[in-house]
């Protein structure tokens, strides 16, 4: 794919996330990104909607200088944004999301093609509550399984950032050890939602299953709670081949 595709095809995607009836986020909110697939990526800028962001809101941005700053633990605020601008493809673009960071770590560390950084109200009702994501770690449905994964990564809260950027770093590997795959679905204590997916639709169909499934969480709570699936039943939908025909249909 070309970068002017990819990046149209971003936009797209930042548009769609950011349309305000879906109520995935409001004002500068969320971010997104796409791999360039040659050590680079397109990030969304600082400041920017995502349901209005065009070609000026976006920046493409080396990965390597980035996954180094990862490693400095004890980074001042300017040093990162001087690291930033040296991260910066074109120098004439401007400067990156702070939450840069992750997208670089989820497009480095398991390959993602496309990631959406989201805070629905939906989803932040439960993860700002006393349950944090406790409610979400047991499976409800069979399409939340197939569209979302078999289990979301959680991160515990940390300040944007590098703080942040190195919990997930850190939720990620622990994640891939247990599970032996990437995740799909990062719930963020106290933050937000990240979708990982191979393609834009991906992405936003994961988004919008896991705002169903806390809609569900929140409505069932007046019914004596959730009733969950078995393991044996997760086990039986994470392994259907007709799923998985299904599920690269649904994804293109």
């Amino acid at each position: 794919m070309q970068q002017d595709e990819i990046l149209r095809k971003l936009i797209d995607l930042s548009n769609e996330l950011g349309e305000e009836s879906h109520q995935f986020l409001i004002m500068g909110e969320g971010n997104t990104s796409a791999s360039c697939g040659d050590g680079t990526f397109w990030v969304k800028a600082s400041g920017y909607r995502l349901g209005q962001v065009g070609v000026e809101g976006f920046s493409r941005v080396s990965i390597d200088p980035v996954m180094k700053m990862l490693e400095r633990p004890n980074l001042t605020d300017d040093e990162i944004s001087e690291g930033f601008t040296i991260a910066l493809v074109d120098p004439a673009h401007k400067r990156p999301s702070i939450e840069t960071f992750l997208h670089a770590i989820f497009i480095q560390e398991t390959g993602a093609q496309w990631v959406g950084h989201t805070h629905p109200i939906s989803v932040l009702s439960i993860l700002c509550s006393a349950a944090g994501a406790e409610p979400f770690l047991r499976n409800l449905f069979p399409e939340q399984i197939l569209i979302c994964g078999v289990a979301p990564m959680v991160v515990p809260y940390a300040d944007p950032g590098l703080p942040l950027a190195q919990a997930v770093r850190d939720s990620l590997r622990r994640y891939m050890d247990q599970y032996d795959r990437a995740p799909h679905t990062v719930l963020m204590l106290n933050h937000g939602l990240i979708a990982i997916g191979e393609s834009p639709r991906q992405v936003f169909n994961i988004t919008q299953m896991v705002d169903k499934w806390a809609r569900i969480l929140l409505g069932n709570s007046a019914f004596g709670g959730p009733q969950y699936l078995s393991d044996e039943n997760t086990a039986r939908i994470d392994t259907r081949k007709d799923d998985k025909d299904r599920l690269r249909l649904m994804n293109k």
